[in-house]
């Protein structure tokens, strides 16, 4: 009887002991959840803040005589946002959605801003970046990466481009270097999976700097064989491109992406 007893008592303190531990992880997971959600709206805001920084600027550029860095003639609304970070690279928006974001590269720690802030803090969200051995000024084709967050925020906005209907009414993205102004106009969106050999994946990211005519009409015949829908629009060997990357739910390592070349 007094054995039974103390098993009883054994099991109601493992019991109890267990209830604890998962309290315990809920409240975790809970602060961490809140955490993250809390941590997206901070970030949220300060990018629309530096949206509405570079909205107010001036068009002009900073002119010869005030060298910004190593005398480079920055337009003047990324002037001050240049100054706070020397890794912003460019600023890109799509007229109509969230996305309106500072672009940022940084050559020698390929993925930073993956999960960087603008002020290099720690971020979920991190801040859209270019590819590593992209070159801004020569490459044919520019690779930029960005976070599929939901609500339309960061490259969740490319979500939408799932559907043509969508499309028809945004079919330019904004994209300008420091020194230029760039518009672009959507080629292709598709669906791929990444980290693959198999026929069902695309290294869309392979694509930089083509070898020749060819080579750059084998991509964006690619691109487009792939699309999801007919833009009608389609680029030639000497066009500059952006490829826009991000998450995809649909399958494993999925990725959404949308290219466009530059038409001004």
């Amino acid at each position: 009887m007094r054995k039974d007893k103390l098993m009883k008592k054994y099991k109601m303190q493992i019991c109890i002991a267990a209830a604890v531990a998962l309290l315990g992880t809920a409240v975790f997971c809970g602060f961490q959840i809140y955490h993250h959600y809390a941590q997206v709206e901070e970030q949220t805001e300060a990018f629309e803040q530096m949206a509405e920084l570079v909205e107010q600027a001036p068009e002009e550029a900073i002119p010869e005589d005030t060298p910004v860095s190593e005398g480079e003639d920055v337009l003047a609304k990324y002037n001050e946002l240049y100054l706070q970070n020397e890794d912003m690279v460019g600023w890109i928006s799509i007229a109509g959605t969230k996305l309106n974001y500072p672009v940022m590269q940084t050559p020698n720690n390929p993925n930073f801003y993956l999960k960087h802030n603008f002020e290099k803090a720690y971020s979920d969200l991190g801040t859209p970046y270019i590819q590593e051995n992209c070159n801004l000024s020569e490459s044919d084709n520019l690779v930029i990466y960005g976070h599929h967050i939901k609500g339309g925020k960061m490259f969740g906005a490319l979500e939408d481009y799932k559907a043509k209907s969508f499309y028809e009414k945004h079919k330019t993205i904004q994209f300008d270097t420091l020194t230029e102004q760039g518009e672009y106009e959507i080629v292709a969106v598709f669906r791929t999976v990444v980290y693959t050999y198999s026929s069902e994946g695309f290294r869309y990211y392979d694509f930089v700097d083509a070898e020749n005519e060819e080579a750059f009409d084998a991509y964006v015949a690619k691109c487009k064989e792939l699309s999801l829908y007919d833009t009608g629009v389609s680029a030639a060997y000497g066009d500059r491109l952006i490829t826009l990357s991000t998450c995809e739910y649909s399958a494993q390592n999925g990725r959404l992406v949308v290219v466009a070349k530059k038409v001004s």
